[in-house]
This record gives C-alpha cells, structure tokens and sequence, in this order.
C-alpha cells in the first residue's frame, strides 16, 4: 500500500492510494470523485493488463473526465427535468444534460467533489463524503461511503449511504473497461444476464415501458460482439438492462445476495470480467460519445468506443416511476450496494 499527494483542487488536497492483491491486481483510487485512477490485473502468462481507462492529472479529471471511475450520486443517471415529488412536495435539481435533466447527481455531483480518504490497507480503501441538505437540490445531509478492496483479481466495490431525511439515493461505480489496450471495445464480446430493458426517448429518458431484448439490438442473452451495425450503421449503447437476478452466489449484504449481471471478454487478451451486483439495473453505455481533449494513461488518445461501462443501479428516473424499483432512502435507514468485478484470464 502506498499514498501520495496527487494534487489540490482549490484549497482542498486530493490523495492518491495505491492497493494490491495477492494476487498481482493492483488499483490506484484518488479521493477526488472517488475515482479508480487506474487497475491493473494478471493477464496472460501472468502479465499486468491494465482494464480501465484514466489520466495521469488531477487537472484532467476536474476538467474534462466523463466520469472516469468516479462514484457518481446522489443519483446515477437520469432524471426527468430535474424534478420529482416527495412527501407532497416538489423538487427541482440541478440540470446539466442540455440544461433539461439532471445527470449523475447534477452540475457538482459526487463525481466531482473531494471525498475523505477514512481508512486504507494493503489490499483496501475507504472513501467517505458529506452532502449537505439542498446539495444540487436534494434534501436531506447524506454520508456516502465507498470501500474498494481488491481480492484476488476481483474489485469488490461497497457503497452505502444514510440520510436525516428522505431523499433519492441511486450510487453506481463509472468505470469505463477496455481488457487489451485496443482502440476500440467494439469487437469485445458482451453477454448479459437480462430478458428486458427500460426503452428511452430521445433524451436517453425512460419511457416507463418494461420491454423484451427479443428481436433488439439489446439482446445480449448469448455472448456476441458489443459492435451492431443496424441500416447500415453502428448502433450505440447507453441503455438500462433488467437483471434476471436468478445465478446467485456469496452472501454480499444480510438481505440481498450477489447476482450475476454479466461478461465481456476480450479475444485478443484473453481477459474477461464477470460483474455482479446487488443491483436490480445494469446500465451499459458503450463510451461512443467519448473525445476528451487531454490525453490518457500513458499519453493514449481516448476516442469513441475507448471504453465499455458497466454500471449496476436502481433504474433511471426512478423517483418519477413508481412501478421501478424503490430509490427513496429514509431516516434511521441503510443504502447499501455491493458489486464485484471479476477478472480472469483464459
């Protein structure tokens, strides 16, 4: 384990925590957005494969990331205009998508605040952050936590969350994976755990609507290729997946067990990931709108389809539909997420 001093935003130092596993993974988080930075996990004949898009500068992240490994909330993607209704009363959010809708918590999310570095170990670290009563228009103070542990080539990702008063609460991790190097994810191959998805319109909006991935571009249900040309041009993915939730396996909260939500695998590498979660959701966005002006890691260009997120979550526009799963958090209380992503080589 080792810490350094990564940089100040404004007044306020930002650490960097370097982890490691016994099994060779070795993780490098930043207390500015409780960010991955980078990860490195054993690949083929043992060698480190690094399996996340990042930047080498603070600078980078507070000005141009797309929310590279970042904890993003209060409330992970979309909701409606900024607006939803709680215990008779109307709120409005922060809009930072078009000036139309709140995106990932809003203008000034988790995402890009200073989290409190609490607690590190060899193979472990523990983030915490304050968000005050009407913080991007939110009410309640919240306390979030993040806790990464590396164990064996597995990220284990805890999030948890308690509030004085009700309010939305939907947490997810932002990575951004790419498992050999490659410019592109387009030819990894992707398989989800998931029958339906939650349609958008053209706002990446939820229509409300619970539909089949039968005879979509959406399905996924067998392992094939992220690329889809449809009408003779490349499809793009940033579209929330229902879980089946039926494969489950270790215990990660006392009343919610881990299901598995997925894999993506690389040819080239011989990499794959294994993702499961406590989560309902799983949004999949396919980085085609990435095109940041900086460059990455080790001077790499980042362009579209650099990187595949996999985000599990409650469902978008969740506190304007009733029917998806529940998001409020009240006093006395626990929010609580557990999601794993497990690397293994072929």
């Amino acid at each position: 384990m080792k810490i350094r001093r990564f940089g100040e935003i404004g007044a306020q130092p930002v650490d960097e925590v370097t982890i490691c596993s016994e099994a060779g993974a070795e993780a490098k988080l930043i207390s500015y957005g409780a960010v991955v930075r980078d990860l490195h996990v054993r690949g083929r004949e043992g060698r480190p494969q690094r399996v996340v898009l990042g930047f080498d500068t603070l600078a980078a992240y507070a000005e141009h990331s797309p929310y590279f490994g970042a904890i993003v909330g209060r409330y992970a993607n979309r909701i409606a205009h900024g607006r939803f209704r709680l215990g008779g009363k109307a709120y409005q959010l922060s809009l930072n998508q078009d000036g139309r809708h709140s995106l990932h918590g809003g203008g000034k999310g988790f995402s890009q605040r200073v989290w409190h570095l609490a607690a590190h170990a060899e193979r472990s670290a523990a983030f915490t952050l304050l968000s005050l009563d009407d913080d991007q228009g939110y009410p309640g103070a919240l306390v979030a936590t993040c806790i990464y542990r590396l164990i064996g080539s597995t990220l284990r990702v805890e999030l948890t969350a308690t509030s004085d008063a009700k309010t939305p609460v939907n947490l997810c991790h932002h990575s951004y994976f790419n498992l050999d190097g490659s410019p592109s994810i387009l030819d990894h191959a992707l398989q989800l755990d998931a029958d339906f998805y939650t349609p958008t319109d053209g706002d990446l909006i939820p229509t409300g609507e619970i539909r089949s991935v039968e005879r979509t571009p959406y399905d996924f249900r067998q392992a094939r290729p992220v690329r889809f040309i449809e009408h003779g041009e490349a499809f793009h993915y940033d579209i929330n997946f229902v879980l089946r939730r039926t494969r489950t396996g270790a215990a990660g909260l006392a009343d919610q067990m881990l299901a598995y939500a997925g894999t993506f695998a690389s040819r080239d590498s011989g990499l794959s990931l294994e993702v499961w979660t406590t989560e309902p959701g799983l949004q999949v966005y396919d980085g085609f709108m990435l095109a940041p002006p900086v460059l990455g890691l080790d001077g790499v260009r980042y362009g579209a389809n650099a990187g595949l997120c996999l985000e599990p979550q409650r469902f978008p526009d969740g506190p304007n539909r009733a029917h998806f799963p529940d998001t409020i958090l009240s006093p006395g209380a626990v929010y609580r997420q557990i999601t794993e992503y497990r690397f293994k080589a072929a």
